[in-house]
C-alpha cells in the first residue's frame, strides 16, 4: 500500500476582481501627459543635460508611449522628474481643455506633429494652437500658416528634426522670429518684423541633426484679420 503525500495548504493569490482600478503606471497616457514630458525633455536639451540624439530618441518614445508607466522612465534621470511625477496622470488645470463661456469645447493649448519614416502636414483653414511641437525623424513636416486662424498674438513652434525636414510657410504680414541649432544640418529661420505692431508673431526654435528647418514667406498671402485673436 503506497503512502499518500500530504496536500500543501498554501493558497493561490486571488484573481483581481473584474473592474478593479489599474495602478497609476498602467493608466493610459493622455496628450497632456506626453506634452508635459516633452517640455521637461526640451528644458534638459537647452541646459545641456541631453545631447540632440538622446533628446530625439526620448521625444520619439514620448509620443509613442501608451501608458503613464512608459513615460516615467524617460525623465527619471532629469532634475525635473519630481515635477513630471506630479504632472503625469494628474488632473488637468481647471478650465484647460474644458468648455468656454458659450459652452463650446476649447481646443488644447498644444498641438503635436510627428513624422517618423513618413510625413505630417497642417495646411488650409485650421486653428493654430499656442504651442506646436514638431518631431521629424526620418520624415518630413509641412506647416502652412497662410490660411490659418490665429487665436492668440504669439505662437511658438518647437522643432526637433533628425534626419528629417520641416518647412513652415507664413503670410507676408506676420512677424517671424526665433532660431535654433543645426548639427550637420540647417536651421534657417528668416526673421521678419511686420509693419503692423499688432500682427501675430510666429516664434520658431529647436534643432536640426542631419536635417533641415526652413521658414518661407509666401508672396501674395496675407492674413485678412490681424486682430482675430
Amino acid at each position: 500500500m503506497t503512502e499518500q503525500q500530504p496536500v500543501p495548504l498554501t493558497k493561490t493569490a486571488p484573481a483581481p476582481a473584474p473592474g478593479a482600478p489599474a495602478s497609476s503606471a498602467e493608466l493610459r497616457a493622455s496628450d497632456a501627459d506626453r506634452d508635459r514630458i516633452a517640455d521637461i525633455l526640451r528644458e534638459a536639451l537647452a541646459e545641456g543635460r541631453l545631447d540632440p540624439e538622446e533628446h530625439a530618441e526620448r521625444i520619439d518614445a514620448t509620443y509613442r508611449a501608451k501608458t503613464v508607466g512608459e513615460l516615467e522612465p524617460l525623465v527619471r534621470d532629469l532634475p525635473a522628474v519630481g515635477a513630471a511625477g506630479r504632472a503625469v496622470g494628474a488632473s488637468p488645470v481647471p478650465g484647460a481643455g474644458g468648455r468656454g463661456p458659450q459652452g463650446a469645447r476649447a481646443l488644447p493649448a498644444t498641438d503635436n506633429l510627428v513624422a517618423v519614416f513618413g510625413g505630417a502636414m497642417r495646411k488650409g483653414r485650421w486653428r493654430v494652437r499656442r504651442t506646436t511641437n514638431v518631431l521629424a525623424l526620418f520624415g518630413g513636416v509641412e506647416i502652412d500658416l497662410t490660411e490659418a486662424l490665429f487665436e492668440q498674438r504669439e505662437i511658438v513652434i518647437n522643432i526637433s528634426a533628425v534626419f528629417g525636414g520641416v518647412e513652415i510657410k507664413v503670410p507676408e504680414n506676420v512677424t517671424v522670429s526665433g532660431g535654433g541649432a543645426g548639427v550637420f544640418g540647417g536651421f534657417d529661420i528668416k526673421g521678419y518684423e511686420a509693419p503692423d505692431p499688432d500682427a501675430p508673431v510666429v516664434v520658431v526654435r529647436g534643432f536640426a541633426l542631419f536635417g533641415g528647418v526652413e521658414t518661407t514667406r509666401k508672396r501674395g498671402k496675407r492674413l485678412k484679420n490681424l486682430r482675430s485673436y
